[in-house]
């Protein structure tokens, strides 16, 4: 296990630093990310955009007015905060995205509650997280470091520990809050503010091949359009048990 002392040299979390390293190393992640951030804001209505643990801002590339927070501190983040207690008046935006975070969150409906109230009425919440299909799941469960219970309960309530590294995740929650009409209509009659607009199956191909935030990479830059092109042809029905990702869109009533 990385000790506390590396893990924060010079004041950054060693982990972010490796990971903007790669960032700018691995042109096929770049391409891949910015079609994952336009589809998120795509969903999002004309206003203010809060992007939710922006990790190194790299989201900032592709759109350098939204308004970036993560609970560790890099160059780019306009606001230090855990997402569970959000610096931001009622009603401040019309968007709120994220990337791989509601499965990193402690407390996910918790953290629901808090995004409906930053959002305005009509406002969305739009976010892109694992997916436990029939495919990704051997995969997240045999190679991935995160782990993945899908025995849990991401209802019930949690007893707050400081000490919880960041990183800490279940990327089960997302499938188990998402995945299912049963757990859909749940979210909604736990959270009435929030109405469950759409649920999409993505990351198929390009983002597996492409290693994501590992050393290696199976995917030239000059595939990347071609076969996310490839990806959005495929039917639903396909999507559904291949995808790695899913998106998943709120709206605030």
């Amino acid at each position: 296990m990385t000790s506390p002392s590396s893990r924060h040299s010079c004041g950054l979390d060693q982990r972010q630093v490796t990971h903007r390293a790669l960032w700018e190393r691995k042109k096929s992640v770049r391409l891949l990310y910015q079609d994952f951030h336009r589809q998120l804001l795509d969903a999002c209505p004309e206003g203010r955009i809060l992007d939710i643990g922006s990790g190194t801002a790299h989201i900032k590339e592709f759109r350098p007015d939204i308004v970036s927070t993560d609970i560790l501190s890099f160059p780019g983040i306009d606001a230090v905060a855990d997402a569970h207690r959000l610096p931001f008046a009622d009603k401040s935006f019309a968007g709120v995205v994220m990337l791989d975070v509601l499965h990193h969150l402690e407390r996910p409906i918790e953290f629901l509650r808090e995004a409906a109230r930053v959002l305005r009425p009509g406002g969305c919440l739009a976010m892109m997280e694992p997916a436990m299909t029939t495919l990704a799941r051997g995969f997240y469960d045999r190679f991935h470091e995160e782990p993945v219970d899908m025995k849990a309960d991401p209802f019930a309530p949690v007893e707050i520990n400081p000490n919880r590294d960041p990183f800490d995740a279940n990327q089960a929650i997302p499938t188990l809050l998402f995945a299912g009409e049963p757990a859909r209509q749940r979210v909604e009659e736990t959270i009435p503010s929030l109405a469950v607009r759409n649920v999409d199956w993505l990351s198929l191909l390009a983002y597996p091949l492409s290693g994501g935030f590992q050393n290696w990479s199976l995917m030239p830059a000059a595939f990347v359009a071609p076969v996310l092109a490839l990806e959005r042809a495929l039917p639903i029905a396909i999507r559904r048990h291949l995808a790695f990702r899913m998106m998943v869109v709120l709206e605030r009533r």
